[in-house]
């Protein structure tokens, strides 16, 4: 059986994201462009190659509305995510959202799924969309804050960046209950901790 997965990035302080995300401010007030967050995926990839291959591994993906678009509310049709028309993923990626719409093609095999049924409905279609391969849930915090309470992740990836933010912002584990995790992996380098958590 497949098992879903979960890669985020956090501060030390827990941030994921900070409030009043929008198309200039991406990651929220605080947090810039999410660089301080994530300078090890874009300043120093060859350093953590492995890392990144395992984000994009898997046969389908979930993410939060607030990870695939800065509007809320009914639908700007205009938009087709952050990525331009060749994302990431080139697998299909199931967004949670409380606004339908119809499904969005892109270029090397992603196609956008809008699910309004909620956390379980979004896993049932990515779970049948990625055969044999594993699911992820790509994000942002509230959205595996969500799944994480449900008790619907394996494995969580963790890459904490050496920061203290202090910012108002969206904490993962806030609301999730109480967790026993077990640490199966780390590796520390200066841009970042990796730790992989398993349930």
């Amino acid at each position: 059986m497949t098992q879903v997965t979960c890669d985020i990035g956090i501060s030390l302080d827990n941030v994921s994201a900070g409030v009043n995300q929008s198309l200039t401010q991406p990651f929220g007030d605080g947090v810039g462009g999410g660089e301080r967050l994530h300078a090890w995926m874009f300043e120093h990839a060859e350093d953590h190659r492995a890392e990144l291959d395992a984000i994009t591994a898997a046969g389908a993906f979930v993410m939060g509305r607030n990870m695939f678009s800065p509007g809320r509310g009914q639908w700007d049709l205009g938009w087709r995510g952050w990525w331009g028309e060749d994302p990431p993923y080139h697998a299909p990626v199931f967004v949670l959202t409380h606004h339908e719409r119809d499904p969005i093609e892109m270029q090397g095999g992603t196609t956008f799924h809008f699910v309004t049924g909620g956390p379980r409905e979004a896993l049932e279609r990515a779970r049948e969309a990625a055969g044999d391969r594993d699911v992820s849930v790509a994000g942002g915090a509230t959205t595996v804050n969500q799944f994480l309470a449900e008790d619907l992740i394996d494995e969580l990836r963790l890459h904490v960046a050496p920061v203290v933010l202090d910012v108002e912002g969206v904490r993962l584990f806030e609301g999730v209950g109480t967790r026993e995790l077990r640490t199966v992996a780390a590796r520390v380098t200066p841009e970042v901790t990796h730790l992989v958590l398993r349930r």
